[in-house]
Formats: structure tokens, C-alpha cells, sequence
């Protein structure tokens, strides 16, 4: 379990611009509202239409709340061969590089497992953010995961003469609403 109560990441790729968006889940049986908020944010704020999905045969996409919900958006569902994972080797390949890339990041930092998916966000955000931007990369922004940083007390609290402006805390990765850090 994660640090926010999650077990589950649901991996969801862009075939065209290999662009990938993490959901994360307490149960298996938020996939279908996760996906539909998803969804919503996709075409109100990107102003992109999905056309089509590409699933295997698995219970994730393929039960009558999904039927109905492709049908009411017309979204055309596209199935792979069951039990055939390497069908499906762009999702399995992307889905590999998050797990070995956020264990990675938690065994070099010593940080407990439960920020998973801190990890997880953060290999996203290097991963789609760096590499499909397709512009001059800008990397003065990125930091080491799980390296002591300090934050700038803004004056919310009284400080005396001689007390630290800063705070002490251990940066996790990159806000995903906002240009923020997460410590």
C-alpha cells in the first residue's frame, strides 16, 4: 500500500506519441471512474477526442459499464490476442521501465516501499516530460530523488533573530497538478 492508500497503477499509453498517464488506484474496481475522469481531463482541458482502445481480453476494459461507456462516446474497442502478453509489448515494455526504474529510485534512496508511487510519478514525468517534448530539453529543474533539500520558511511562523529560515525534508518527485516538488 502507498503512502496515499493506493495498491494498484493503471497504465494508459498514447500508441501515436508514446505519451503515458498513471492512474493510481485502492482497488481494482476504480478503474472504470479513474479512466472516465481521465478521459473528461483529456478532452476538456487537451481538447483530444479518444477514437479507439486497445486492451487484451482482461477484465479491465471489457465489462458493461466500459461497453456502455464506449458505445454512449463512440470509441471503438480494439482486442488483442488473450493471454498473449507480447501482443501487447509497448504497454508491458512501458510498464517494466516504471517498475525497475521506481524500484531503482527507492533502493538508492533508502526511502520506505509505501512512496511507490512518488517513484512511479516521477519516472512518468522524467519519461514523458524530458523525452517527448520534442524541443530543446531544459534539465536544471530536476533534482536526485530521495536527496535532502531544504525549504524557505516564508514567514508564516515568527522567527527570532538568529532561527533557521528553512525547513529540512527529503525531496519525492514532481507535483502533478502543478510546477511544484514534492518533499
Amino acid at each position: 500500500m502507498s503512502l496515499g492508500g493506493n495498491f494498484y497503477a493503471l497504465v494508459i499509453l498514447d500508441d501515436y506519441s508514446r505519451f503515458t498517464w498513471i492512474l493510481f488506484l485502492a482497488a481494482k474496481n476504480d478503474k472504470f471512474h479513474a479512466f472516465k475522469r481521465l478521459a473528461k481531463v483529456l478532452e476538456n482541458e487537451k481538447s483530444f477526442k479518444i477514437v479507439s482502445i486497445r486492451s487484451d481480453h482482461g477484465g479491465k476494459f471489457q465489462n458493461e459499464k466500459f461497453e456502455h461507456f464506449w458505445e454512449k462516446h463512440g470509441i471503438k474497442h480494439n482486442f488483442l490476442a488473450p493471454r498473449a502478453p507480447q501482443k501487447n509489448g509497448v504497454v508491458e515494455r512501458k510498464n517494466r521501465s516504471f517498475e525497475e526504474l521506481a524500484m531503482t529510485m527507492l533502493n538508492d534512496t533508502s526511502l520506505p516501499k509505501y512512496f511507490w508511487t512518488d517513484a512511479v510519478n516521477t519516472t512518468s514525468y522524467v519519461l514523458n516530460d524530458v523525452f517527448f517534448k520534442g524541443k530543446r530539453i531544459v534539465l536544471t529543474h530536476l533534482k536526485v530523488s530521495g536527496c535532502k533539500c531544504f525549504i524557505l520558511n516564508n514567514g508564516k511562523e515568527q522567527l527570532g533573530k538568529f532561527e533557521g529560515k528553512t525547513d529540512e525534508g527529503i525531496f519525492l518527485g514532481y507535483a502533478t497538478h502543478s510546477h511544484a516538488y514534492k518533499v
